[in-house]
C-alpha cells in the first residue's frame, strides 16, 4: 500500500467526479446536490511507474505488480460540521482514518454545477473546511491537555511527553493555525502527536479543480491556492476532474494523443500521485524475478530491514542483508546477472538507507 488519502471539500466541488475518475469506477455517485456521497467510498488504484515496466522486461518477469494507492471519497462538509451540522460527525470520524487529505477546491467559473455557498472562492472554501477541522481539534485538546498536565506534574513520564507536544498544538490552534505546524522535539513527541489523530495534523494536498482550458497551466484561482499551500507547507496540484474522467473512460492506446492535444505531459492521476508521494516523503523500491516484478513503497529514510518488512514481517525479523542494485545500474547492466558481473550489486546491511528505485533481494533467516 502506498498511502491512504481522504478526498474532502465542500459539497459540489468535484470530489466524487475526481474519485470516480481516479479509481476508474462508478462507485461514488457524482450528482449536482449536496451529500450525494453518504458513506465513504474506497477505491484502490495501481500506481503507474514506467520503471517497473522496464525492470519486468529485463528480468523477463511473468507478472508485474504495482504498489497500490487508496482513495477514500468522504461526504461533503458544511459550516458547523464540528458541531455535528450536515454529516459533520461522520465526516470528522472518517477523516481521522486517512494518512493525508486531498482537499478538492473549485477553481472554475460557470458550468451547471451549483456551489453550496453560491460563489467561486477556493481560498474561502479551504478556510471553511480548515476552520471546522481546527474547531474539532480545539475542542478535543481543550479537554485533554489540562488532564495531561496534571498527570505530568505527578510524575507520569508518558503524560509529560504528551502534554508537551499537544500543549504546543493547542497553542497553535488557539492562534488559528493547524496542528501540522507543531514541531515535536524528538521521536517520542512525534509518536505522541501521531497517536492523537488530530485532524489538522494530517498533511494536506490541495487539488485545484479547473476547467479543460486551464488544465495545463492553471488559472488565477489556482495560483492563489498555490500561494496558500507554499505559505503553510502543504502541497498543491492542478487537475481537471472532467478531463481525468474522460481519460479514464477511453482506451489506453488513445490517451497519449488526447493528452498531447491538451498540452498535458501526464494524467491527473499521475499528478496527484507524484504530489502525494512528495508530500508524505515516500519512495519506491523494486523486487524482480522470473515470476514477478513488483513495486513497494516505504518512507524516505527507511532502512533495509524496514523495506524487507514491507514485504513480510519475517523478512524484517530475520534480516541478514539486502543485495541491492540501483535502477540505473540494473538497466545499464541488463539485469541482475550483468550488474553482479560488473560489481554493481552491493550487499547492504541493517543500517543501509533505501534509495528510490533500488532493486533489492533480501536474505533472511527465521
Amino acid at each position: 500500500m502506498g498511502f491512504r488519502c481522504g478526498i474532502v471539500g465542500l459539497p459540489n466541488v468535484g470530489k466524487s467526479t475526481l474519485f470516480n475518475a481516479l479509481t476508474e469506477t462508478a462507485a461514488a455517485q457524482a450528482a449536482n446536490y449536496p451529500f450525494c456521497t453518504i458513506e465513504p467510498n474506497v477505491g484502490r488504484v495501481a500506481v503507474p511507474d514506467p520503471r517497473l515496466d522496464r525492470i519486468a522486461k529485463i528480468a523477463k518477469s511473468a507478472n508485474e505488480i504495482e504498489t497500490q494507492l487508496e482513495f477514500v471519497d468522504i461526504a461533503g462538509l458544511v459550516r458547523g460540521a464540528s458541531k455535528g451540522e450536515g454529516l459533520g460527525n461522520q465526516f470528522l470520524g472518517n477523516i481521522r482514518e486517512v494518512d493525508a487529505i486531498v482537499h478538492v477546491l473549485r477553481c472554475f467559473e460557470g458550468g451547471d454545477v451549483t456551489h453550496v455557498e453560491g460563489r467561486v472562492d477556493p481560498i474561502a472554501d479551504a478556510e471553511t473546511v480548515e476552520t471546522e477541522l481546527m474547531l474539532a481539534d480545539l475542542e478535543s485538546l481543550d479537554k485533554r491537555v489540562p488532564n495531561l498536565v496534571k498527570k505530568a506534574q505527578q510524575g507520569d513520564k508518558e503524560a509529560r511527553v504528551q502534554a508537551s507536544v499537544l500543549g504546543q498544538a493547542l497553542e497553535l490552534l488557539r492562534a488559528g493555525k493547524p496542528a501540522r505546524l507543531t514541531r515535536p522535539k524528538d521521536e517520542e513527541e512525534k509518536k505522541a502527536l501521531e497517536r492523537a489523530q488530530l485532524l489538522t495534523a494530517k498533511p494536506v494536498l490541495y487539488a485545484c479543480n479547473v476547467n479543460e482550458a486551464n488544465a495545463a497551466a492553471g488559472n488565477a484561482h489556482s495560483a492563489r491556492v498555490f500561494e496558500k499551500a507554499a505559505a503553510e507547507g502543504a502541497g498543491a496540484v492542478v487537475v481537471s476532474a472532467a478531463i481525468v474522467a474522460e481519460i479514464a473512460a477511453m482506451p489506453a492506446a488513445d490517451r497519449g494523443d488526447f493528452l498531447k492535444d491538451l498540452a498535458l505531459e501526464e494524467t491527473g492521476l499521475a499528478r496527484v500521485i507524484r504530489a502525494g508521494y512528495a508530500l508524505l516523503h515516500l519512495i519506491t523500491f523494486f523486487t524482480a524475478g522470473p515470476k514477478e516484478a513488483r513495486a513497494w513503497t516505504v518512507e524516505k529514510g527507511a532502512k533495509a530491514p524496514a523495506a524487507a518488512g514491507a514485504i513480510h514481517t519475517d523478512f524484517e525479523r530475520g534480516f541478514i542483508r539486502a543485495e541491492t542494485i540501483s535502477y540505473a545500474d540494473f538497466v545499464a547492466c541488463g539485469g541482475e546477472a550483468g550488474a553482479k558481473e560488473a560489481g554493481k550489486m552491493r550487499a547492504e546491511g541493517k543500517d543501509y538507507v533505501v534509495q528510490d528505485g533500488d532493486v533489492m533481494l533480501f536474505r533472511f533467516n527465521v
